[in-house]
């Protein structure tokens, strides 16, 4: 049987999973999809977002056209359009897509299966994890998908993949949960993919990745592919992730926060997984924790290995992120630790990163090196404003005004200044009372990405 499509705005049903059998007959290798896609299509829709974006002149810059042709080749503003995918998750018009499909867009429209076509207003987003959630302007029931368990999932299930490959019309591919857990797919930092061979092509970003029961259990988004078609190897957002950034989402959220670890993680290698007398080399490896921080609060140190989550198996340390993420803000979990061979239970209270220390934000002027930055005092918070270390500490700048003094002597945001002739900078305030001191030579030492930098200025 297939789940019913259309539910009350904010619920997300599950329906109960029925026993996995593969096909013992002809007759069952001829069963058909069609009654499926046919309840199911039209909750998936086409995203299509326009921006406006500047043509610079070739010959702009250029003294001897200038010279001669003034602005008669001035620059160009040119609608700058994309096509992707898109699925309703909420009978009031509620959409989930990928960030990308939607990142930058001044205009943004939804056109669903039945050829209509409807404005939108972005609710949340967040390209960390590229996840959008869309509103769609109209006040009628629309068919939505019930959000599954991705949790339930097992390599081999039977998937649907329905979206707008290559801006060719609404498309629906079969195949099978190849893997999960992936990781280091794409640059975000956000590592937990499902794996399928169900066909994914450009234009299928944000589309719906389905199981034999007519649920969402994830948000295609990315094809591993040299010549940019399907090879056969999608991934997919699992639904269970989709599920909180939703409702982060219903709650009115600006932003969706991630709970602060205060700990930095590696994975587990063959050569620690025999010195920490592990059968298995999986889980993520305590690097370092923040002192006062969740980690550290919890009882984790460095050297041990949590494996998993609630007694969920942890692959790797993107999948601790994601387990804990999924898990939610204000919510206890228990951690499965190993250390020497032996395994315990501890529990650790999941927060938002705390602003510890008052940024005190401040812009630099005048003629110093430092004119046309921003610093602020690092904190947990700030850090992971600005995907830093949660140890990271001292005055980081935390932006820059184009053009200035500052970005032409080379000078990037999430650099730590950390001493200027010679005196340490451990507040902002500290290199406002440098600044102010006007010397007639400088003599900065900064840290980029965990390297000391020394510079000198006249």
């Amino acid at each position: 049987m297939v789940a019913a499509l259309t539910m009350a705005p904010g619920v997300h049903a599950q329906t109960a999973q029925t026993a996995k059998t593969v096909p013992t007959s002809q007759v069952e290798m001829q069963l058909s999809f069609a009654p499926l896609v046919k309840q199911t299509h039209g909750a998936v829709v086409n995203v299509y977002a326009e921006r406006m974006v500047q043509r610079r002149s070739p010959f702009a810059g250029d003294p001897f056209f200038e010279q001669f042709f003034g602005q008669r080749m001035p620059n160009r503003t040119e609608k700058q359009s994309s096509l992707g995918s898109g699925v309703i998750v909420e009978a009031n018009g509620t959409v989930v897509t990928n960030n990308h499909v939607i990142e930058g867009a001044d205009e943004i429209k939804v056109a669903l299966s039945d050829g209509r076509e409807f404005p939108v207003k972005v609710v949340l987003k967040d390209d960390r994890l590229d996840l959008a959630v869309l509103k769609i302007d109209a006040k009628e029931q629309f068919p939505a998908l019930t959000i599954g368990d991705s949790d339930r999932l097992d390599v081999g299930d039977l998937v649907l993949a329905i979206g707008n490959p290559f801006g060719v019309g609404q498309t629906v591919t079969s195949g099978i949960v190849s893997a999960l857990a992936r990781n280091q797919v794409t640059e975000g930092d956000f590592g937990f993919f499902i794996q399928t061979d169900a066909s994914i092509n450009p234009g299928n970003s944000g589309g719906a990745l389905m199981n034999m029961q007519g649920e969402l259990i994830g948000i295609n988004t990315a094809i591993f592919s040299k010549g940019g078609g399907s090879n056969g190897i999608g991934f997919a957002i699992p639904a269970n992730l989709v599920k909180v950034f939703l409702a982060a989402a219903d709650t009115g959220a600006a932003s969706f926060e991630r709970p602060y670890i205060g700990a930095s993680f590696e994975p587990v290698t063959s050569d620690v997984a025999e010195a920490l007398g592990l059968d298995k080399v999986l889980g993520a490896l305590v690097v370092r924790t923040v002192e006062g921080g969740p980690a550290d609060k919890a009882g984790l140190k460095p050297g041990q290995v949590v494996t998993a989550v609630n007694g969920i198996g942890v692959e790797h340390p993107d999948a601790l992120g994601y387990r804990l993420t999924t898990a939610g803000l204000g919510k206890s979990v228990a951690l499965t630790v190993a250390e020497n061979g032996k395994v315990r239970e501890l529990t650790m209270e999941l927060a938002a990163a705390p602003e510890t220390n008052p940024r005190d934000e401040r812009t630099i002027a005048g003629g110093s090196p430092f004119s046309g930055v921003t610093v602020a005092n690092l904190s947990p918070r700030m850090a992971y404003e600005l995907r830093m270390p949660a140890e990271a500490t001292g005055v980081v700048i935390s932006r820059i005004e184009p053009g200035s003094l500052a970005a032409r002597l080379g000078f990037q945001p999430r650099d730590i200044v950390v001493s200027v002739n010679g005196t340490t900078i451990g507040s902002t305030a500290d290199m406002a009372a440098v600044v102010a001191s006007e010397p007639d030579f400088w003599r900065v030492e900064i840290e980029r990405d965990g390297q000391r930098i020394r510079q000198m200025f006249r």
